[in-house]
């Protein structure tokens, strides 16, 4: 469903632009024109004849193009040095000598490098909890995961976070069925829930003792879990070795060998996907949604409501389809399109919903618990019966339609709540921090890799701070890490896109009961509606552009694409200044591999304090029930 995204609003110009239609079969045939197109391109695609350094270099200091310090051979600091002496050249002679294409693909190079690492984690994204039953779906919440790992770390904090609090929220309850609730609203995340208080539906699910069968039916069909399986251990163990071994190779034979298309910087950019897949299969999310939505339409046919008269009947036997909790997955919304996918990483798009649909529930489960402490029954009638133990006797939770609404309205209410919910910009906050950590902490690491690996420009260490350094590196990357930090970027503009999305659709959300609308215009709804599909959709092709556009930079970085005379030469730093290192020597390799040491430090040191993040807030003591 999420799929088929018919844009159909109409308007002024911010609505022709949100309307425009796109084909998803169309979309399907372009992506993979662009894929066979660089694939079967990438080797003959240099500007020129294929470059052989090793033999350059070679002709270099035979005299070929010249004896003596200003013919263009320099040191591996691009210092001048007679060119019998040279381990580099600059970028002019470069061109001259070696020619402006790439070197030849070598298949051997290629599929090592490949295999080593880009493969496995390649095979690990079938290890993300997905939920649609539509295929196509489920490939759109993998190229939005790919696409932005920020936005994948953000719903999976946001979805702990979530956990933690409403466990909180309701811990001061004291009605039957509280643990229940929690752990059903809870579970319930990655649906959209629709909560009906009209005629007393919610109330009565609440209070009537006769539902208490109801909540016990829903968390045993959704009691199920996505979690260690054989396949998702061998695919992250598989993962976790190849990486340390390749590591191994790298620092042991590869700094002096092959130390322009060095596949560590990749490992440090993919490595973000471990601990979301290890968060995910923690969490073990509940999304399948036929199975989700046949559990709560079966719990839904024992659910019972107070009528006026005060008899208790069964909901499906009465003149209405309202039921106090459903599921809106088939109900078609344009504007909460992304609501409707069950697939965890569009939680973000269910925050605002789900924290007040929280808040309804846990409104009737506070005032019920209000008068359940002053024992005081339902029908004010009755005298209180105490029972030994914990909980109300039957007698008590009964009444007619209107007492047991009554009986769920506090006693303190002040007023209408927020439109927003309670701590919602602690927790946006926080999962923010720790998404945009992740995302920037690997691909931190990978444009460090990159960038202190010749040939590199003569930085101060204050550029080992990932921030200055972002900020000095706009306009000096290479080839390699221009393209890792290109990642980042849009990675973060579809997060920024997608949440700013999800704020303005909730915006104009109509309030539920007993909450505070913001102060909004006509003029303003339509802008915000318009602004929300547009950054929307706009966010998603990002996505799916950006997480091809990783797959075909490391395939171009092992098929030698990037090891080219422009590329080489750090062109975009240097300038005219621009040298093209081909031979290391000894002193280099202290300080690379520092770099890279420090590189795979940030990146593992991420990964790591994501995870225990996840870890430690995962678990959330309950109330008794």
């Amino acid at each position: 469903m999420c799929a088929i995204d018919e844009w159909v609003v109409s308007g002024s110009l911010l609505g022709s632009l949100a309307n425009t239609t796109v084909h998803v079969e169309s979309l399907q045939k372009f992506v993979l024109f662009v894929l066979v197109i660089a694939l079967t391109s990438w080797p003959t695609t240099a500007v020129g004849q294929e470059a052989d350094f090793n033999n350059c270099l070679t002709n270099v200091k035979k005299g070929t193009y010249g004896i003596g310090v200003d013919i263009g051979g320099t040191d591996n600091h691009g210092n001048p040095v007679n060119v019998s002496a040279a381990t580099a050249i600059t970028y002019g002679l470069c061109i001259s000598a070696c020619g402006s294409g790439q070197e030849p693909f070598d298949w051997i190079v290629f599929s090592h490098q490949f295999s080593a690492w880009l493969l496995p984690w390649l095979a690990l994204v079938s290890q993300l909890p997905f939920g649609a039953n539509d295929k196509l779906d489920n490939i759109i919440s993998v190229l939005l995961t790919v696409g932005s790992p920020t936005l994948a770390a953000y719903s999976l904090v946001l979805t702990v976070l979530n956990g933690r609090w409403i466990a909180q929220r309701f811990a001061g309850h004291t009605y039957p069925n509280v643990r229940n609730a929690i752990r059903t609203l809870s579970g319930l995340q990655q649906l959209p829930l629709e909560i009906e208080t009209k005629g007393g539906l919610l109330a009565s699910l609440i209070v009537l003792p006769e539902n208490d069968k109801w909540w016990g039916e829903l968390i045993e069909s959704i009691d199920y879990t996505h979690t260690w399986s054989v396949s998702a251990v061998t695919s992250i163990g598989w993962v976790v070795i190849a990486y340390i071994f390749t590591l191994v190779d790298s620092f042991i034979a590869g700094g002096m060998t092959n130390f322009t298309n060095n596949g560590q910087g990749v490992g440090s950019l993919w490595l973000w996907l471990l601990p979301i897949v290890i968060g995910w299969l923690k969490i073990s999310p509940k999304c399948d949604s036929k199975r989700l939505s046949r559990a709560v339409d079966r719990a839904n046919k024992i659910a019972h409501f107070a009528t006026d008269e005060g008899d208790v009947v069964l909901v499906k036997h009465a003149k209405t389809e309202a039921r106090a909790i459903k599921l809106t997955i088939q109900e078609v919304d344009y504007l909460r399109w992304d609501e409707k996918c069950t697939a965890p990483i569009y939680n973000y798009a269910r925050f605002f919903p789900w924290v007040q649909a929280v808040e309804t529930v846990s409104a009737v489960f506070e005032a019920a618990s209000e008068r359940y402490q002053n024992h005081q029954s339902v029908n004010p009638f009755k005298e209180w019966v105490t029972v030994e133990g914990d909980g109300p006797h039957a007698s008590n939770r009964v009444g007619n339609a209107t007492q047991v609404e009554e009986y769920c309205v506090s006693q303190h209410f002040r007023g209408r709540r927020s439109h927003w919910g309670p701590k919602v910009l602690s927790r946006m906050f926080i999962a923010s921090v720790f998404a945009l950590m992740l995302q920037w902490g690997t691909t931190g690491a990978a444009i460090i890799d990159v960038w202190f690996t010749p040939t590199k420009g003569e930085q101060s260490t204050a550029i080992l701070l990932l921030f200055l350094f972002t900020l000095i590196t706009l306009t000096g990357l290479g080839c390699r890490s221009a393209s890792y930090l290109l990642y980042a970027v849009l990675s973060t503009i579809v997060w920024m896109l997608l949440v700013t999305s999800s704020i303005l659709t909730h915006y104009i959300t109509p309030p539920g009961p007993y909450v505070r609308r913001p102060i909004i215009h006509r003029w303003s709804t339509r802008a915000a509606e318009h602004l929300s599909i547009i950054f929307r959709r706009l966010g998603k092709a990002i996505a799916t552009f950006n997480s091809i556009w990783v797959v075909l930079t490391c395939i171009f970085q092992f098929g030698q694409f990037f090891n080219r005379c422009y590329c080489n030469s750090s062109v975009f730093w240097l300038r005219d200044h621009a040298y093209n290192v081909i031979l290391l020597v000894p002193d280099d390799m202290p300080g690379i591999r520092s770099a890279w040491i420090g590189g795979v430090c940030l990146a593992i040191g991420s990964a790591v304090l994501f995870v225990l993040f996840i870890s430690v807030y995962i678990h959330s003591p309950l109330p008794e029930s």
